[in-house]
């Protein structure tokens, strides 16, 4: 799995007043829970950018002054009008210890039911998943070519290798719904069964 860089610096001050002024600043307010204390740090909102707005599944290695942490990020705050990042909570990894992240869904192939005319509705392009450092995959691969219409791919039909799915197995990740004009999957087993016995039995005539 990639890993972004970034160098921040710590915050002794900490709370609302102190979080604005960083801000202000063009800075992220950050903290990296899971070591022996909280690490409160900011960094530059740039700092973030190859880390927050990405498909991709993504560790971050947090400099701060001569100590450095690996971690994965647990929480974002978002300004709900301007959709400014506001804050970022992240969670460290230990050798050994479980943590939970994000990993980005991807479909591979063309969905037969989208070949006959179906609409492919993505409904869930991130799963939960929890592992131990080293066993998270890069992405969560999905082959969706047998996919007809009104079938669906649910959680349940996921086999985890090393990890764990947190998301409900009921859950539906991918989906083909039926539009206006579609053929009917079985409409076109029919044909199919239909134009082969047509053929055969013209060829037994022909034998005759």
């Amino acid at each position: 799995m990639k890993s972004v860089e970034i160098k921040g610096n710590v915050r002794t001050d900490v709370g609302s007043k102190y979080a604005k002024a960083e801000r202000k600043a063009g800075n992220v307010p950050c903290v990296v829970y899971g070591g022996e204390a909280p690490i409160h740090f900011s960094a530059p909102v740039l700092a973030f950018k190859g880390l927050v707005y990405t498909a991709e599944a993504k560790t971050a290695k947090i400099t701060i002054g001569d100590t450095s942490v690996e971690a994965v990020i647990q929480d974002m705050q978002f300004h709900p009008v301007t959709d400014q990042l506001m804050h970022i909570d992240f969670i460290q990894l230990v050798e050994g210890k479980p943590v939970t992240m994000n990993i980005p869904v991807v479909l591979n192939g063309q969905a037969r039911g989208v070949l006959n005319g179906g609409k492919l509705k993505t409904i869930l392009r991130q799963l939960s998943v929890r592992a131990i450092p080293g066993q998270f995959p890069d992405s969560i691969e999905l082959d969706i070519t047998e996919l007809r219409i009104g079938k669906s791919i649910r959680v349940s039909d996921v086999t985890p290798s090393g990890y764990e799915i947190l998301n409900a197995d009921t859950a539906v990740i991918v989906t083909v719904k039926k539009a206006r004009g579609a053929m009917d999957d079985e409409d076109e087993d029919e044909e199919g069964a239909a134009e082969e016995g047509a053929e055969a039995t013209a060829e037994a005539a022909a034998e005759e």
